[in-house]
């Protein structure tokens, strides 16, 4: 009886797969025909195939499987956004990065909270750790959108290491919110301490894993596993991100980081074969498809639309706050003392509209969900309308105002 269980729940689950691949071919064939990111079309078909409108997919008696496809999918796809970071460029720009990445979460966060308790009438820690979820920009969601527009790559690279670097600043404010409410305790200084500690060792396990992995598959006669290339890749992402969440360390930044080493390998001595190089990109291309297809898809089928319905007119004044008040200020702020940078009035108002939120925050809401916290409720609901508002509404528009704004790549 139990095997029969067990190979039913298989099936299912294989169909949910095969649903969501061919949902997500489909919708990439739309998105060339109309010129759109993709993953705009994945989270709206997500949520068409979902348990709130057609029924076809339901991903909530898998939770380990869908778990695992979040974390790997997102860690993947931060690895990918790595591989397009320049360490020549990015220099150039790390003050704003590091800026962005840590004041601007915090004084994105502490703007929402106070547009969140005046929507909700909501305690005002509730508050506070709702614009914790979602202070945080999504490297999920930008590489993707990215990678099909050709935006400059200052500002390119800027925005995708800003958002790998703040998912740990995010992620450790909206722990140390969660210590308050649950436990009523806080401490400055261990909270600090555990952000170093996240970003340090994230940082040195995913230097030391990308180094390491990397000359396995140098072209050299110490490369034992050159004609393994891709498949180390793929190694080198799940051990990078293991690695650094049991050491304490943020697995996403270790996975990042591993990415900017294999894009600049030859900073660290390390040459690819012509074969291995061609692998590599090719698979690389194809599971982070995989990944996104999955990711976003999935993503739209767990939103709740009677729930979004209920809260719906708090949540959008919410999410009109943080993309026109919150994210601007934040981009003034961080962006104003970075002399070296010589931001120019069209790339500061580019990175004031770039600001997606996607699977980090869906991923700590979940987490707020299974915990019971009070208002939990609300804290999905805006969680889950930031996410759809972002992504479709700005994600959309990205090459738009991108051109508007003079902020492309030229062609020559």
């Amino acid at each position: 009886m139990e095997e029969s269980i067990q190979t039913i729940q298989s099936n299912t689950l294989l169909i949910i797969f095969a649903v969501v691949a061919l949902t997500g071919i489909i919708c990439s064939k739309i998105s060339d025909i109309l010129k759109i990111p993709d993953i705009v079309l994945y989270l709206i078909a997500g949520i068409i195939i979902g348990p709130s409108v057609l029924e076809f997919i339901n991903t909530s008696n898998y939770q380990v499987e869908n778990q695992i496809i979040l974390t790997f999918g997102s860690a993947f796809i931060l690895y990918l956004g790595g591989k397009e970071i320049s360490l020549k460029v990015l220099k150039d720009v790390k003050v704003t990065v590091f800026l962005l990445s840590s004041i601007g979460v915090l004084v994105c966060t502490l703007i929402v909270s106070k547009v969140v308790s005046l929507s909700f009438g909501v305690p005002f820690l509730t508050a506070l750790l709702s614009g914790a979820i979602i202070a945080s920009t999504d490297p999920a969601t930008l590489v993707p959108i990215f990678n099909q527009t050709s935006i400059k790559d200052k500002i390119k690279q800027t925005i995708i290491s800003e958002s790998a670097f703040n998912d740990a600043t995010g992620a450790i404010l909206t722990s140390a919110v969660l210590t308050i409410i649950l436990s009523g305790k806080f401490s400055f200084i261990e909270n600090i301490y555990e952000l170093s500690i996240m970003v340090v060792v994230g940082v040195v396990i995913g230097v030391v894993t990308g180094i390491i992995l990397l000359h396995l598959i140098n072209d050299k006669p110490y490369g034992i596993f050159k004609d393994f290339a891709p498949i180390i890749s793929i190694l080198s992402v799940i051990i990078a991100y293991e690695v650094a969440t049991k050491l304490g360390g943020s697995g996403y930044m270790a996975c990042f980081i591993v990415g900017i080493i294999n894009r600049n390998k030859k900073n660290f001595r390390v040459w690819l074969s012509q074969k291995s190089y061609d692998a590599d990109y090719y698979v690389a291309e194809t599971l982070g498809t995989i990944c996104r297809m999955s990711i976003f898809i999935i993503l739209g089928s767990q939103v709740d639309l009677s729930m979004l319905g209920k809260y719906f007119v708090p949540s959008l004044l919410v999410v009109l706050s943080l993309m026109f008040i919150a994210r601007p200020i934040c981009v003034i702020l961080c962006t104003v003392f970075d002399r070296k940078a010589k931001w120019n009035k069209k790339e500061i108002l580019f990175m004031m509209w770039v600001r997606e939120t996607g699977v980090i925050p869906a991923a700590l809401c979940g987490i707020i969900s299974t915990m019971n916290v009070p208002n939990n409720e609300i804290i999905s609901s805006i969680v889950f309308m930031t996410i759809l508002i972002t992504i479709i509404i700005q994600g959309s528009t990205t090459k738009i105002i991108a051109k508007k704004l003079g902020v492309l790549e030229e062609i020559e």
